[in-house]
């Protein structure tokens, strides 16, 4: 254990903390517990960071010369696009059915010809005459919306389908020096130029989509560079956690259980901003290549709203023809969502995912079946809403409550009230039938947290150099506790004298998948645990608890016969990473976690 913080030392931290909200850096609600906040502050890096963090998701679009029919002539691509009727409203309207806040275009593609569909000085591969980019940024801007531009870092499809599509000579003359493009470090050389004729081009643009690192721009200082001359502008990697981008996105992730639940293969831990990229024709390619695949909506409603339910954004891609339109099937389920996401719009939009750092109810797995999402109101934690994707198969959903007084649940859609009670630290709902086929959405008011121990100070057993076991509990998820690969470890609660003691709650790190992947990606979780309890801190006795948790994301708890005691200490015996996965074998993060002195209480008179 810590020895006490001086007085002084107090004394100055609050009055730094009042200075900051006094500046608007924090909110009092800070103040109220060490106990995890019901709402922390939304961490950016940066203010450029506000559109994606307020965005729900984005319309991918891969589009270019080898959009079908296949195209190796420039002009004549160009040609057949605008004699088509491509207008960039059409695409705007698509993403706004979709309900999405930013459109990314994949037409510098290395399986698309590497098409740049903007006038550039710079030769090398297809470059057309229209502004197709700078016309969508204008009409996207017209309706509140973003493009952002994806950029590939790969030659080597350079000659794909027999036909050379980079052109060395153009531009080792342009550059007065021998460039091969087909190298990664010529393509570097060439890419690099082209960030540079974008930004000068494009000062509206929202940012680059990244498919992947170059050396050359690494040691070109490119990234620093772009952030530099245009601060508005974000940058995402795909499927690399890059520490200078603004944002992860993870491609096309499949295997999980059920298959909508896109997050269990997210490797990320909030408030790192993090998409899922996913094709809506879940068969087929990125891009357009002659045939109509069906929509599964239940999939990519079910993706979508998982992914909102995690605070990760949803990346559809849609594969639009030559002249832009999409294909009858993708037209069709765009016209669907945009009248089917109207109505609990307010439950995903404005939202960030519940049971994490921001607060809210258990999602994931619940009784009978039961599985879905719960979402909680950035604006007022009090507002939150259960998504239930797969209905129970009773007329019964227990959902653990975290803590939260309830006041009152209806159906989102028609307003209705719904059968409730609360007790035991879980909210039952009762006579439930007429299930949505893709999403019923329960909005759910509380009244604050109840029986959460303040006060409470934690000790590890082990932990990595500067994530010691007080990180688990001072109610800041930016610090979590490592247990330096340590296995037994434990973490000790200091109550501070003998309390009551119900549950303990837990917000494992949301940095490893849920389930096992492959041999090399697994879930860093606890498995096996006792709970010991002392007067003393000295004499443990037998285990109070004896138990196994799943390898679930959000917020879990272990439920206790309730005890008097002044300490409170979890054993991790096992953790759900097999030994072949070297980087999370025995590893174990925690961001906070806190003991319950009792169950939160329906409010008076509101239980039905």
């Amino acid at each position: 254990m810590k020895p006490p913080i001086p007085a002084w030392r107090r004394a100055a931290a609050i009055l730094l903390f009042v200075l900051a909200v006094v500046l608007g850096l924090t909110q009092p609600a800070a103040l109220a517990s060490p106990a995890p906040a019901a709402q922390p502050a939304l961490r950016a890096d940066n203010p450029r960071q506000d559109f994606l963090r307020a965005s729900v998701g984005g319309l991918f679009l891969h589009w270019g010369l080898r959009t079908a029919p296949a195209h190796t002539s420039c002009s004549a691509w160009e040609k057949d696009v605008t004699d088509g009727g491509w207008t960039p409203g059409y695409w705007v309207k698509e993403a706004q059915k979709l309900h999405t806040q930013y459109l990314v275009l994949a037409t510098f593609h290395s399986r698309l010809g590497y098409a740049r569909p903007w006038p550039s000085k710079i030769p090398g591969s297809c470059s057309t005459e229209r502004d197709f980019v700078g016309e969508l940024i204008t009409a996207a801007k017209a309706k509140g919306l973003k493009v952002i531009l994806y950029m590939t870092d790969d030659p080597q499809w350079h000659a794909e389908g027999g036909h050379e599509w980079l052109d060395s000579s153009a531009y080792s003359a342009y550059k007065g020096t021998n460039v091969d493009l087909t190298t990664r470090d010529g393509f570097g050389q060439f890419g690099y130029d082209n960030f540079f004729e974008v930004m000068d081009r494009y000062p509206d643009l929202g940012g680059f989509w990244i498919d992947n690192d170059n050396a050359y721009w690494e040691s070109h200082d490119l990234y620093a560079q772009i952030q530099r001359k245009r601060p508005g502008y974000t940058l995402s990697n795909n499927n690399e956690d890059t520490p200078i981008m603004d944002m992860i996105s993870n491609e096309q992730k499949t295997g999980m259980s059920p298959a909508y639940d896109y997050p269990q293969a997210v490797y990320t831990a909030q408030p790192r901003l993090t998409e899922a990229d996913f094709k809506l024709p879940s068969t087929g390619a990125w891009w357009y290549g002659g045939s109509d695949p069906a929509v599964d909506r239940m999939l990519t409603l079910g993706r979508l709203v998982t992914n909102a339910g995690s605070s990760v954004k949803a990346l559809m891609a849609e594969t639009a023809q030559v002249n832009g339109t999409f294909p009858a099937n993708q037209a069709a389920f765009n016209t669907f969502a945009d009248s089917y996401l109207d109505p609990i719009w307010e439950s995903l939009h404005g939202t960030e995912g519940g049971g994490y750092m921001y607060g809210g109810l258990k999602p994931g797995f619940w009784n009978d079946g039961a599985h879905g999402v719960t979402t909680i109101a950035r604006t007022d934690p009090n507002r939150q809403y259960v998504h239930v994707l797969t209905p129970p198969s009773t007329d019964v959903l227990r959902i653990r409550d975290n803590g939260y007084r309830i006041a009152a649940v209806t159906d989102l859609r028609t307003g209705a009230a719904v059968s409730w009670s609360q007790s035991g630290g879980v909210l039952t709902l009762s006579g439930l039938g007429g299930w949505d086929p893709y999403d019923t959405v329960f909005k759910v008011t509380t009244a604050g947290r109840q029986g959460i121990l303040a006060g409470v100070r934690v000790s590890a057993s082990a932990s990595a150099a500067g994530h010691g076991g007080a990180a688990a509990g001072d109610a800041d998820y930016g610090t979590y506790w490592d247990s330096d690969k340590t296995l037994p470890v434990s973490l000790t609660f200091d109550l501070g004298s003998a309390r009551k003691a119900q549950y303990i709650g837990l917000n494992q790190r949301e940095d490893s998948v849920a389930y096992a992947r492959s041999d090399t990606e697994q879930s860093a979780r606890i498995k096996d645990y006792k709970v010991f309890v002392s007067q003393d801190g000295s004499a443990w006795g037998s285990a109070v608890k004896t138990g196994q948790l799943p390898s679930r994301r959000g917020i879990q708890g272990i439920d206790l016969t309730a005890v008097n005691a002044r300490y409170v200490r979890l054993e991790v015996d096992s953790t759900w990473a097999a030994s072949t996965d070297t980087t999370r074998y025995k590893r174990l993060r925690i961001d906070e976690a806190w003991i319950g002195a009792s169950y939160a209480t329906a409010v008076k008179g509101a239980q039905s």
